[in-house]
């Protein structure tokens, strides 16, 4: 009787490789997406407050026979700009305050505030208002208007401040529910403490009795 040749042994199945998870955002880009932000937000609030106390137009009323020479400061032509960009800082702050839905409001706000820096900006390269009001009160006449009137570079310094804003806005936007926020460890949670058990009272010990009365509790009450 032939002997019967063992069979080769069946190579176990190989497992299917599983597939490649999605990489996790790189925490690295987060890090450097909120620096810009914080980078850019802050460097333009600070030109858009730095320009709103420049002079950004000048002229000259007649005055008796004479002439007397008008300025006007970014404050004087308008106040916007120097509001939002201190809109602009608070919200900067915010951003590390508040988590989901909350802090895409507040990077909406920040971009809102650098596109209207810039709008306000723009709109007072050419006011002439204010320095109309300047001769008005000079001569004391309400008709009278401001002779050879010039605009400074200040307002496009502004505008350039707003748009600095506005980046650091869109990139909060972008990128903000990767960056970190305020730690929770100060934060309540609604649950009411826990009152520590009163500490006993020795009725023969006044001083026991004197700290007791202190806590606001009853000395003479059985534990």
């Amino acid at each position: 009787m032939g002997g019967v040749s063992a069979l080769p042994p069946v190579p176990p199945p190989r497992a299917e490789a599983a597939p490649d998870a999605p990489a996790a955002p790189a925490p690295g880009g987060a890090r450097r997406s909120l620096a810009a932000a914080l980078l850019l937000g802050s460097a333009g609030s600070t030109a858009v407050l730095l320009a709103s106390g420049r002079i950004w137009a000048e002229g000259r009323a007649e005055v008796g026979g004479g002439t007397v020479a008008l300025e006007a400061t970014g404050s004087d032509v308008t106040g916007v700009p120097s509001a939002l960009a201190v809109v602009a800082l608070a919200a900067l702050v915010a951003l590390f305050a508040v988590r989901r839905g909350g802090r895409l409001l507040v990077s909406a706000l920040l971009a809102l505030s650098g596109a209207g820096t810039v709008a306000a900006a723009l709109l007072g390269s050419s006011d002439r208002a204010a320095l109309d009001e300047a001769a008005a009160r000079t001569t004391g006449d309400a008709a009278a208007a401001v002779d050879g009137l010039t605009h400074t570079a200040w307002p496009l310094a502004a505008a350039a401040g707003g748009l600095l804003i506005l980046l650091a806005g869109l990139l909060a936007l972008r990128f903000g529910a990767r960056w970190p926020a305020m730690s929770g460890r100060y934060e309540r949670d609604g649950t009411p403490r826990r009152r520590p058990a009163p500490a006993a009272v020795d009725p023969d010990r006044p001083e026991d009795l004197w700290k007791a009365l202190d806590r606001g509790e009853d000395p003479t009450r059985e534990a």
